[in-house]
């Protein structure tokens, strides 16, 4: 879709597209001079979606983090700089968030299939067997010779709690550095931003009041920033009265339960998005209490009985 608009001094022109990607949807707009710049600009931010999906999947067999998981508890992988300081920053998340966030979560999703499939809770036995395979403190990062180690057999890790934001901020800033006016990137819902619209106004997010079905709250602007929300109504199982969403605390090794989403603001939309998935293990107390701490970050969570919350910093009409 283009539009044109004209600005103060000449015309920009707003370009848009959308690509399945990493999983889900990739949306991009571009504000740029022609039409046809735009959408050589667009092109070149798909392409570096893609070579980060090849580098962070784990469906891949030929990516670097299936060498690492292929090895773990073998041998160390030496792996690209950009994955080293990913993981390394993945593990820095981890104790800011006391292990609600841990890329080794991944061998708990094969016993808890939350994807329809799943006939019956799995055993205590299992889940802790399992459990055994996870943790951040098991990853060894030695940062001379670039390498990762899991240091226990069965040991993964995967990415889908910070990937898509990552990507989303890679493609950014590989477009800023092509001196792009402005625009606005959506990796699945992991949202980031720069600039402003063709008309001067600023990007607009919508915050869903949840008591009025889907209707919006209010209209937050974000300005040079991100945000990522995580919700718990996609796939879920119920047993009993307790309904067990398809996020999984990887310190329980059980799935998180009493909200029902998380929508986090901050600079980076990898730090949104790891914070989002972060705050839906953790709670909303802790999650509150853990945002409330840190600089230029925001959250508003809405829990399981449709009640609203948000950090000292999001103003509301």
């Amino acid at each position: 879709m283009t539009c044109y608009m004209y600005g103060q001094e000449q015309r920009y022109v707003t370009v848009k597209k959308s690509y399945d990607v990493m999983g889900g949807e990739f949306d991009i707009t571009v504000i740029s001079e022609d039409e046809e710049l735009g959408y050589i600009y667009i092109q070149e931010a798909l392409a570096e979606v893609l070579r980060i999906e090849k580098l962070i999947s784990s469906w891949d067999a030929d990516s670097e983090t299936s060498l690492i998981n292929k090895n773990a508890g073998i041998k160390p992988v030496t792996v690209s700089w950009e994955l080293y300081k990913l993981i390394e920053r993945s593990i820095l998340l981890s104790e800011i968030t006391n292990g609600a966030f841990d890329i080794t979560f991944t061998p708990l999703n094969h016993i808890w299939k939350l994807d329809g499939t799943l006939q019956t809770m799995p055993s205590s036995a299992a889940v802790k067997e399992t459990k055994s395979k996870v943790g951040y403190k098991n990853i060894i990062l030695n940062s001379k010779d670039q390498s990762v180690f899991l240091n226990k057999k069965g040991m993964r890790i995967s990415f889908g709690g910070i990937g898509k934001g990552f990507a989303a901020d890679k493609a950014k800033a590989l477009l800023v550095s092509n001196d792009v006016k402005a625009g606005i990137i959506n990796i699945d819902g992991d949202i980031t931003t720069w600039g402003t619209k063709a008309t001067g106004e600023k990007w607009l997010i919508g915050v869903v009041n949840p008591d009025q079905k889907g209707g919006i709250a209010s209209w937050i602007p974000i300005l040079e920033s991100s945000v990522a929300t995580t919700g718990g109504d996609g796939n879920y199982i119920m047993s009993g009265n307790k309904k067990y969403t398809h996020i999984i605390d990887p310190r329980s090794g059980y799935p998180s339960t009493g909200i029902n989403s998380v929508s986090v603001f901050a600079k980076s939309a990898e730090t949104s998005d790891a914070l989002a998935t972060s705050v839906f293990v953790m709670g909303l107390d802790a999650g509150l209490a853990l945002i409330n701490q840190l600089g230029d970050t925001e959250v508003i969570i809405v829990d399981s009985a449709n009640k609203m919350y948000k950090s000292n910093g999001v103003l509301l009409d």
